[in-house]
């Protein structure tokens, strides 16, 4: 049942801090509170059980303790601090729905030696819940990528790079490989990297969101071609198997 609180003014941090001890476990490193709509046991299989469930087990034996906060909505606002410094972005757990431009799906912040993720449950597809929380795990993933898995991936791209592949996985990637292929002979090693770990997380995103549901790929043209996106996750796959009973191609159902 949803929390009987008055959620006004409180931040995230806030409020991940009020029901810290009210978290509800579902594994050893994902527990969950739920202060929007009640869930019924199918939504507590398809919100949290499910996506949670087809998690390959190097991803989740990688990631920190998560803490999963479902609220009614998340409104973002710009902190005032008194300085002359650009305001500091925050959010705040909202009842009612904020207005245009100040409305928030997700987000995520450090508590502790825990990493929060808050979603906005109200006015949500399910389907567009499922990208938010991959993009978020899949992010707190790449923010910490091993050396093995960030030499890996590297190559890839660097391969890509050099053989002038076209397009990308999501927005926040595709820019970032414009602007090298712009500057490609005078590419920093530090661009390269940023934009590797970025393709590395929108990639993982459709990789997890992939094993869990049965989506589609978006084509047009940023689109990553399909050869080189099945290679991406082939990639993925060698370095975080599916969980068993889960298949990353069609033809691997029921094999």
């Amino acid at each position: 049942m949803p929390a009987q609180v008055d959620l006004s003014k409180l931040s995230v941090r806030q409020f991940a801090e009020r029901f810290r001890s009210e978290m509800i476990p579902l594994s050893n490193t994902f527990s969950y509170f739920c202060a929007s709509v009640p869930l019924s046991e199918e939504d507590l299989k398809e919100y949290l059980e499910e996506p949670v469930a087809a998690l390959p087990p190097g991803v989740a034996a990688a990631l920190p303790k998560i803490s999963i906060l479902l609220v009614p909505y998340l409104e973002r606002t710009n902190a005032k601090d008194g300085s002359r410094a650009k305001p500091a972005p925050a959010e705040y757990v909202s009842i009612e729905k904020p207005s245009h431009g100040r409305i928030s799906a997700a987000t995520q912040l450090s508590l502790g030696g825990e990493t929060v993720l808050a979603f906005a449950l109200k006015d949500q597809e399910v389907a567009e819940y499922h990208y938010r929380l991959y993009h978020l795990l899949a992010t707190v993933l790449g923010e910490q990528w091993t050396e093995a898995v960030e030499t890996g991936y590297s190559r890839m791209m660097r391969d890509e790079l050099n053989s002038d592949v076209h397009g990308e996985v999501d927005e926040a990637s595709w820019r970032l490989k414009q602007a090298l292929r712009r500057s490609q002979a005078t590419m920093s090693a530090k661009a390269f990297r940023t934009y590797a770990r970025q393709s590395f997380i929108d990639t993982l995103t459709l990789y997890l969101h992939g094993i869990c549901c049965d989506i589609d790929v978006d084509t047009g043209p940023r689109q990553l071609p399909s050869r080189y996106l099945r290679k991406r996750l082939l990639l993925l796959q060698d370095l975080f198997p599916p969980p068993h009973g889960y298949a990353v191609f069609p033809e691997q159902l029921g094999s």
